[in-house]
């Protein structure tokens, strides 16, 4: 398992050279809350959405002090947008009341944070402060890992970062899961995967047990 990662960890970043999140922020709050509205949204829509959402309230302040019901207008086509404006505006909120405005560092402050479950917290944790052993269990992440045989082919995502977090390197981790999202997106799609050519099918389980 060892040389199998260790080769397809070297064939994604011979692919995708920089590894970053998708996702456009500037401050590290907005990179939250751009995580929040992409529950179950493209990163593409959350994109288009949050430079307006970003200019009618600039600072951390004028979120939380924002009125739910005006988010949840500059939010709506992201989906879900009235769980969505809460958790913004109430994140916001807790992030000036407990924890001085700025976004904390460890895994069991962010859980306390609305609309902050362990994926959000783990790209939080590697993006922001480049913890090692974040690993970001996302929908790409789930399924390529099963795929490739990285994982027992769980769709749980606890289940799958506690067996990522065994074996992925911990300085890797979080920049592979970046670059698992960008391969899901252009080769190993949900439906119809692009498995002839595909650079990592010398290792992927799918196409050698066809």
């Amino acid at each position: 398992m060892e040389e199998k990662l260790a080769a397809i960890i070297a064939a994604l970043k011979e692919i995708y050279p920089q590894s970053m999140c998708a996702l456009h922020y500037g401050k590290d709050y907005e990179l939250l809350i751009a995580v929040r509205l992409s529950a179950q949204c493209t990163d593409a829509r959350v994109n288009q959405v949050t430079p307006a959402l970003f200019a009618a309230y600039p600072t951390l302040e004028a979120m939380a002090a924002a009125d739910i019901g005006e988010v949840e207008e500059l939010v709506r086509t992201c989906g879900f947008f009235h769980h969505k404006a809460r958790d913004i505006v109430l994140a916001c909120q807790m992030l000036l009341s407990d924890f001085g405005g700025k976004v904390p560092g460890t895994m069991e402050e962010l859980l306390r944070i609305p609309g902050v479950g362990r994926k959000t917290a783990n790209l939080l944790l590697g993006d922001i402060y480049r913890v090692p052993g974040s690993v970001v269990c996302d929908t790409h992440c789930i399924r390529i890992c099963g795929r490739l045989g990285l994982t027992d082919g769980s769709k749980d995502p606890e289940k799958v970062e506690r067996q990522l977090r065994q074996i992925l390197p911990p300085e890797e981790s979080s920049d592979f899961c970046h670059r698992i999202v960008l391969f899901g997106r252009d080769t190993c799609t949900a439906r119809a995967p692009k498995c002839g050519g595909c650079p990592l099918s010398p290792w992927c389980d799918l196409v050698n047990q066809r």
